[in-house]
């Protein structure tokens, strides 16, 4: 508990007596939301495979997966496990990293000291993607390791004996939804280091175009050609147009290409440019590209994206309680509530995309459209607080679930590496089966997985800190990625007033 507490931020005792009055205020001071930044980004620390640099600041991770790929002759050491188990899933990685990476262009500004551990995390996957879609002609490497294998194990991925097993879509057994995704994060990445290392982002870009024309090409759902792996883990269940249309979106705005801004005027009927969706995650893209796409027309006047302003309007006023195209659903402490398994994936994303619609929103004065009612940037900005600061703490149970932010976190975080002895305090291999004894103890984790957000509460507010109750206790990169630009604009926002 004492190592726990070491990671805690503290809050003055006269200040959490009267927030515990009221549901209502915010607990929270510039130097917490800054603190929380850097934790969120901490935490892809510990989710690294590969070798571990110099600089790790997690020290109770090492190197694991050091031979990934290499069965299969290819290099795919790397990149990132994506929730508490040892397998590297491509499409949730890449969508983990083009949100990461949107965080930056819209927050980086407000990251000052951070900055620089952002675009690590964001290039720990992008030099693993780009391995990954480079290595042999068409073909993406898109998963190593076998699920069903690695979760008949609780092992730290130190000690990984399962199969690393590697899987791939090619032109003969299609993956567009994986494919395009990946193009979305090389191309959104590309972005990022435009200023700080051109020839890198330059590779970044030259890569997703290519890796988009795949995908493009060869149109199919990787759900189809690597059922039994992909799924029921991360099925593409929205099929893949909606990734078709975001990978598009996101190399036009990387390149300002005119021939993606064609593709997306003449193929978005068919891709879901008429569609509303009201939950964006890495599955489905549709309310995200909305609001990337409206982008062009708020600030450039682009006409033909007028159309995505009005579903951006839709999406945002679904959310916002009191307007007349009010449908979401909110826990009575004022969660928003999408599902019992790891429901903190829509609360971050849909934060994100207030946030960054009221940005472009303020940019010409533009206000949410909903049906006769409008809603300034400020009503979306203080809808995503509200969402951001439960999520810190400022909720019913007065805990955080953001583990080691706050002074109650919560300790039993469904995550192998976390919930089993380190390397350094055992040295001795933990095999498959041994590992079972930490996943069904009481006993808080032992190594403290700084930043890390977790699956979070139902829809009553509830929340078991159980490690065998991986809906709520399990963390994901996901989770955190979107999270990283909206806690990085409250931070900015917060000292500023």
């Amino acid at each position: 508990m004492a190592s726990a507490l070491a990671y805690s931020s503290a809050m003055p005792i006269l200040y959490l007596a009267l927030c515990s009055l009221t549901l209502s205020c915010s607990a929270f001071t510039p130097q917490d939301y800054s603190d929380a930044l850097e934790k969120s980004i901490l935490f892809y620390e510990g989710q690294r495979s590969g070798k571990l640099p110099s600089n790790q600041r997690l020290k109770w991770r090492d190197d694991s997966g050091l031979h990934d790929g290499s069965s299969y002759h290819v290099d795919l050491v790397g990149g990132y496990y994506d929730a508490g188990d040892n397998v590297k899933f491509g499409l949730p990685m890449a969508f983990t990293t083009t949100l990461l990476a949107w965080s930056v262009i819209e927050f980086g500004s407000s990251m000052q000291s951070q900055i620089q551990n952002a675009r690590a995390a964001i290039r720990w996957s992008t030099d693993y993607l780009l391995k990954a879609a480079t290595a042999t002609p068409g073909t993406l490497y898109v998963q190593v390791g076998d699920p069903n294998m690695d979760h008949h194990c609780w092992e730290r991925p130190e000690d990984m004996d399962t199969p690393r097993n590697v899987y791939k879509v090619s032109t003969q057994n299609p993956g567009s939804d994986v494919a395009a995704e990946t193009a979305a994060a090389l191309a959104a990445a590309s972005i990022v280091f435009q200023d700080s290392d051109p020839s890198y982002s330059s590779k970044l870009l030259q890569t997703a175009m290519k890796v988009f024309d795949f995908a493009d090409r060869y149109r199919g759902s990787y759900s189809d050609s690597l059922n039994s792996v992909v799924c029921p883990f991360y099925c593409s269940y929205s099929g893949y147009h909606d990734e078709l249309l975001w990978g598009a979106s996101w190399i036009h705005r990387a390149s300002q290409d005119a021939s993606y801004l064609a593709y997306i005027h003449s193929n978005g009927h068919t891709l879901g440019a008429d569609d509303d969706d009201f939950s964006f995650s890495w599955d489905d893209k549709r309310a995200g590209t909305k609001v990337l796409l409206s982008k062009g027309f708020l600030e450039k006047n682009i006409e033909e994206f007028q159309v995505y302003k009005a579903h951006s309007d839709n999406y945002i006023c679904s959310l916002i309680p009191g307007s007349p195209n009010f449908q979401a659903q909110y826990t009575p402490g004022g969660l928003l509530y999408k599902g019992s398994e790891s429901n903190l994936q829509y609360v971050t994303s849909s934060a994100f995309l207030l946030l960054t619609y009221a940005k472009y929103l303020s940019s010409n004065g533009g206000v949410a459209l909903c049906g006769t009612s409008t809603f300034p940037s400020d009503k979306l900005i203080s809808e995503a607080k509200k969402q951001v600061d439960y999520i810190l703490g400022d909720n019913p149970d007065k805990m955080s679930y953001m583990v080691g932010f706050g002074q109650r976190y919560p300790l039993h975080v469904h995550h192998r590496g976390s919930s089993l002895p380190s390397v350094q305090a055992h040295p001795g291999k933990i095999a498959c089966n041994d590992g079972f004894q930490y996943l069904y103890s009481g006993s808080p984790n032992p190594n403290v997985l700084v930043g890390a957000i977790l699956g979070g509460p139902d829809s009553k507010d509830n929340f078991a800190d159980d490690r065998n109750n991986y809906q709520q206790s399990e963390p994901a990169t996901y989770i955190n990625a979107p999270f990283v630009g909206a806690v990085a604009f409250f931070a900015a926002k917060s000292a500023a007033n």
